[in-house]
């Protein structure tokens, strides 16, 4: 790498479970540790200036909030400056209230580079119930919106917890929950579209192989963290002109139950020039 060539960027997407519960945990710990370039957090559950105290100072902030309070909130913090930040997906006059507080996309300067990153928080959804249905409606504008990305060739990544396990290396449990959302065939079969049509790269499972896991969700409830019995529904989507710049994907898998920031863990993405 030449002189002139930019720095390698850190991107950590992370779903954080309520951003003050999370610093409670350990999670300015983990930052400092870490030291992200760029945080894309979901569940962040609180106001601009909440979010501003709790990381300090040296970032760049876009964040909304849920309609519902407690609910929802998506941010990207970056250490880089943030250009042409973007609330929603999709037509801003059919946005639903559901929507708000789940996808923000802003673009990074990199050198003579731009990167477009996104963190977005998709409805978990119950089968068979009117959640299903704005669940799958927001997918729909997802999916439109990825696939504009990569017709323009953007450099973009869409890191954050989208509430679907696409494989059965992707789910613990997968025979169990087969009716279940998040592992729906019909939600499951939007991933198809957005790693198979539209040529997004599942960084996770690239760098992970053909292996269970590595998950990232475990629930608070039982031994599911202990036993590994998780789902990977966390993840980072690189964009065909974006992905054959990653260089290391790492789950940030916390050593045991009692030291856990989140019921989520962290991914990191390390991207080369």
């Amino acid at each position: 790498m030449s002189s002139s060539s930019p720095p390698a960027l850190s991107i950590a997407t992370f779903n954080v479970n309520g951003i003050r519960a999370a610093f409670r945990r350990g999670m300015a710990e983990w930052i400092a540790a870490r030291e992200p370039d760029v945080l894309l957090l979901q569940e962040v559950r609180a106001t601009d200036e909440i979010v501003t105290g709790y990381l300090g100072e040296g970032w760049h902030l876009a964040h909304e909030e849920g309609v519902a309070k407690g609910r929802a909130g998506v941010a990207i913090a970056s250490r880089l400056p943030l250009d042409g930040v973007r609330f929603g997906v999709g037509d801003p006059a059919t946005r639903a209230d559901g929507e708000v507080g789940r996808w923000v996309e802003a673009d990074i300067q990199r050198g003579e580079e731009t990167i477009t990153v996104i963190s977005t928080y998709i409805h978990s959804g119950t089968a068979g119930t009117p959640s299903m249905d704005e669940k799958y409606a927001f997918l729909d504008k997802v999916t439109d919106r990825m696939a504009e990305l990569s017709r323009q060739g953007r450099a973009a990544v869409v890191g954050g917890d989208v509430n679907i396990a696409h494989t059965e290396r992707d789910i613990k449990n997968w025979k169990g929950n087969r009716k279940n959302a998040g592992f729906l065939p019909e939600e499951r079969a939007y991933l198809d579209r957005w790693t198979g049509e539209h040529g997004w790269v599942d960084l996770g499972r690239a760098f992970a192989g053909d292996v269970d896991g590595p998950y990232t969700w475990w629930s608070w409830r039982g031994k599911a963290f202990d036993n590994d019995s998780g789902w990977r529904i966390d993840y980072q989507f690189a964009s065909p002109a974006l992905a054959p710049l990653a260089t290391s994907a790492v789950v940030d898998r916390d050593p045991a139950y009692d030291q856990r920031i989140s019921d989520h863990a962290p991914l990191r993405v390390s991207y080369d020039r």
